[in-house]
This record gives C-alpha cells, sequence and structure tokens, in this order.
C-alpha cells in the first residue's frame, strides 16, 4: 500500500471545522489552571517549606520537582491517547480525569507538609530523624502522584492542540492559549495573597495552617472546574481524531514500541529534545529560590512575594500577544528563540544584581522585564515545538516534548536550590548566594542557542513521516 493511502480521510484543513478565536480563548483556561497550580506549589509551598518550616532548601527543591522526574510518562500517556481513546474521547476524557487526581493530590501534600512541620517542632529544628524522613518521603509520593495526573492531563491537553489547529494558525493558538496561561498566574497570585493577606512576617503555624488548608481547598476545585469548560465539546468539533474514517491501520494501532520508531526516526528529534532540556532547564532555575529570596534579602511577607507573580505574569502576557501575532509572523520562530534567549540571560543579570540594593522596586521591574524575556522564547519554543509534531502520532510527540520539559524544569528546581544551599555554605551573604543561581541561569541560556542553530525543521518532517508511513504499513502485511 502506498504511504498516501495510510489514511482514508480528507486533510485536515477539509475535514475539520477551523477553530476560532473564542475556541483558543476557552482553551486557555485550561491553561490558566495549570498555571495557578503552579502558583501554590512553587509560589506558596516552596516559600513555607524554606523559610517558615526551616526545612533544607535542596530537600524541598527535590519534593517539589518530583511531578517532573515521573515526567517519562508523559510518552506513555501521549501514546495513550493517540490508541485508546477513554469513555470515546481521544483527549478531553485524559484531561478531565487528571485534573480531578492533581487537585485532590494538591491538598494531600499539604496535609503532609504539616505533619512534617510537626515532626520538625517536636525535634526543635531540621534533623533526620524516623518521623522526618518517612513525611518527607510521603510527600514526594504525593507529589509523584500529582506529577502522573499532570502529564496524562497536560500532554493530552497540547496533543488536543495539534488536532485542531494548522500550521497557518498555530502561532496564533499558542499565543492566546499560552497568554490564558499567564492570565492563570496572575489570577493566582492575586487569589493566593488575597487568602494569605492577614498573615504578617512570623505568624504562629495554627494561622498560617488554616489559612493554606483554605487555599488548597479553593483553587484547586476552580483549576477543576475551568478543565471542564475549557475543553467541554471541543474535540468532537474540531479534531483531527474526531473527524477521522476509523480503519485499523490508523496509529490507534501503533503501539509505545512503534512509537518510539517513529520518535528517534528524524536525529532532529534529539536535537531539539537536548535544546528544550538546555533551554527549560536555565529558564525555571530561579523558581524555588525567588520567593525566599524576596523574603530573605527584600524582606517581604508571604502574602507580598508571592504577588511578585503579578509583575512576572504581566510581563510574559504582553510578551504573548505581542509575539504570537508580530514578532513570530516577522522575525520567525527561530530568530524569536533566540532574541528571546539573549534577553532573559540579561534579565537573570539583573535579577541577581537587584539582590544588592534590597529595593523591592528593583526586583519587581526584573520580574516584568524577566516575564517579557520568558515570553518571546517561550512563544517561539512552542511554536516550533508542534511543527516538529506530525498530527498522526500528536499524542506520542507531544509527551516526547512535554517529558523534555517537565524533567528539566524538575532539574532547574533541583539545581535552584542546591546551589542556593551551596551558595550559603561559601559565598559570604545572602546575595551572592542567590545570585549565584541567577548567574548560572543567564550561561545556560546563551548555551541552548548553540542547539538551536542545528536543529532543521524540513529534515525532521521528511524523516518522520516516512518512518510513519513504514509503520503503518507493516501494519498492513
Amino acid at each position: 500500500m502506498a504511504s498516501g493511502d495510510a489514511f482514508d480521510t480528507p486533510t485536515k484543513s477539509q475535514a475539520v471545522a477551523r477553530v476560532n478565536v473564542l475556541t483558543m480563548f476557552r482553551l486557555g483556561l485550561f491553561q490558566m489552571g495549570l498555571s495557578m497550580m503552579s502558583i501554590l506549589t512553587l509560589g506558596v509551598l516552596n516559600r513555607v517549606m524554606i523559610k517558615e518550616i526551616a526545612i533544607p532548601a535542596t530537600l524541598v527543591s527535590l519534593v517539589l520537582a518530583m511531578p517532573a522526574f515521573v515526567s517519562p510518562s508523559r510518552i506513555w500517556f501521549g501514546q495513550m491517547s493517540d490508541a485508546k481513546p477513554l469513555w470515546g474521547y481521544h483527549r478531553t476524557a485524559y484531561v478531565w480525569v487528571g485534573a480531578a487526581i492533581f487537585a485532590i493530590a494538591a491538598f494531600l501534600a499539604v496535609q503532609v507538609m504539616w505533619q512534617l512541620n510537626a515532626a520538625t517542632s517536636n525535634a526543635g529544628s531540621w534533623v533526620w530523624t524516623t518521623q522526618t524522613i518517612g513525611w518527607t518521603a510521603v510527600m514526594g509520593l504525593v507529589f509523584a502522584v500529582y506529577g502522573l495526573a499532570i502529564c496524562a492531563s497536560g500532554t493530552a491537553f497540547a496533543a488536543l492542540l495539534v488536532d485542531i489547529s494548522e500550521e497557518d494558525n498555530r502561532s496564533k493558538v499558542v499565543g492566546i492559549v499560552w497568554s490564558m496561561l499567564m492570565v492563570g498566574i496572575i489570577v493566582g497570585a492575586i487569589i493566593s495573597s488575597s487568602l494569605l493577606k492577614q498573615l504578617t512576617a512570623g505568624a504562629p503555624i495554627e494561622i498560617l495552617q488554616a489559612a493554606i488548608n483554605r487555599l488548597f481547598m479553593i483553587v484547586p476545585a476552580t483549576v477543576f472546574g475551568l478543565a471542564i469548560v475549557a475543553t467541554f465539546g471541543v474535540e468532537k468539533k474540531y479534531s483531527f481524531f474526531a473527524n477521522r474514517s476509523t480503519p485499523a491501520n490508523r496509529e490507534d494501532s501503533i503501539t509505545l514500541g512503534k512509537a518510539w520508531e517513529i520518535l528517534t526516526a528524524s536525529p532532529q528529534t534529539g536535537l531539539f529534545f537536548t535544546f528544550l532540556l538546555v533551554m527549560t532547564i536555565s529558564l525555571f532555575m530561579q523558581d524555588p529560590i525567588l520567593e525566599p529570596y524576596a523574603g530573605e534579602v527584600f524582606k517581604m511577607p508571604l502574602a507580598e512575594s508571592t504577588r511578585l507573580n503579578i509583575f512576572y505574569g504581566t510581563g510574559i502576557l504582553i510578551a504573548y500577544g505581542v509575539t504570537g501575532f508580530l514578532i513570530v509572523p516577522r522575525l520567525g520562530k527561530r530568530k524569536t528563540i533566540r532574541l528571546g534567549c539573549f534577553l532573559v540571560a540579561f534579565c537573570a543579570v539583573l535579577l541577581g544584581l537587584s539582590g544588592f540594593t534590597a529595593n523591592p522596586a528593583f526586583l519587581k521591574l526584573g520580574l516584568v522585564l524577566f516575564g517579557l524575556a520568558t515570553g518571546f522564547v517561550t512563544t517561539g519554543a512552542v511554536s516550533l515545538m508542534l511543527d516538529l509534531t506530525v498530527a498522526e502520532a500528536a499524542g506520542t510527540f507531544i509527551g516526547a516534548w512535554g517529558l523534555a520539559q517537565s524533567i528539566s524544569r524538575g532539574i532547574a528546581v533541583v539545581i535552584g536550590g542546591a546551589l542556593l544551599d551551596l551558595g550559603r555554605n561559601l559565598l559570604p551573604n545572602l546575595v551572592l548566594a542567590y545570585g549565584l543561581v541567577f548567574a548560572l541561569e543567564a550561561l545556560g541560556m546563551v548555551v541552548s542557542i548553540w542547539f538551536l542553530n542545528r536543529v532543521n525543521v524540513t529534515e525532521f518532517q521528511t524523516s518522520t513521516k516516512n518512518a510513519l508511513a513504514s509503520v503503518l504499513e507493516s501494519d498492513l502485511d
């Protein structure tokens, strides 16, 4: 059978209704919810565990990185959403089930944190005891379950974006949907700050516990609702999957082993994977240390340090809108990414230098600029990522790219926390200790450009489509 006959449906643009802007914004509600969850874990829990409970930053980083360390499951979840519809849906049901699980797991993680705090309080300070080891292990397990749910839900959602978009409108889809992710950062920061505003520096643990418990009930429930609203009906109306015929020789028959053959068909897959790895590590190295930085160097209370995400999110939100509609169409994806990498490096240095002033205004300005730079590089990278994805195995490829991003974000969190502990031990003051993290972040962004320059989209598409056709044809023999 000729490769062109492997599928007996029209092209995507002929078979599927073209997604409209309103639907793009509605889909963005899911990304908005994910970013709200990120604020809770990396914007609140990191600060509480490092500063208020005084758990070593390296250990906190390892626990918070658990969702990233289970990210190899993204390839499996992506392949499953390609091959095994759940309740008749290739994407939507995976999004909903995953959202329900990560919402519950987030609340459970906080309850374990209080048990860890009690064990620490009994000892007077952080020490390795049976209780602290045990509760740390339980918290790591809960965060692993949280991460698996994020992988299932997020991978299926990203694959849905591939299913409903085409190359000519992909940067707009990315710009709108990822803009809503930044709206989520701002909304999450506002909600978190509002629910924690009664807390002052040194607030009793009982008051802190009640406020954070309330926060972790309200936000996860809201996020689950957003996941339902965002994706309801979209797959049936717009998806490439939902409008195809159902021959046996489609990607439903692609096993995990064959999916690996397709992934490894082009060396470009490995190059882009490495670029994503280095770029994402460098971009998020400050995640576990930003709020403690604000608390220890700039003397901000918990509610104020949580609001820092508003400044960061505002910068990214502006950049997403401008980049998706104006910059990428004019400069192209590759040049946009390069520009973004250089700007992120500059802003990371600026954030490190702001510590010498101890002036919160300089930190907030640096975060707005850092957000703008992050928006440039992220929009370009996600647009290029969707180009390096074939629609017939979208879940598989999105799983691979999601793996690169997630595992590198986990590595970034661990590196950030470990560097902070290292800097505290080796450097004469806290400003230099935190500055060490920002300096390495800047260096990594420059290195990532080297890998980007070696990515060739045309070569990837040719090699991968040939491999896909070969796999599908082998099923017919």
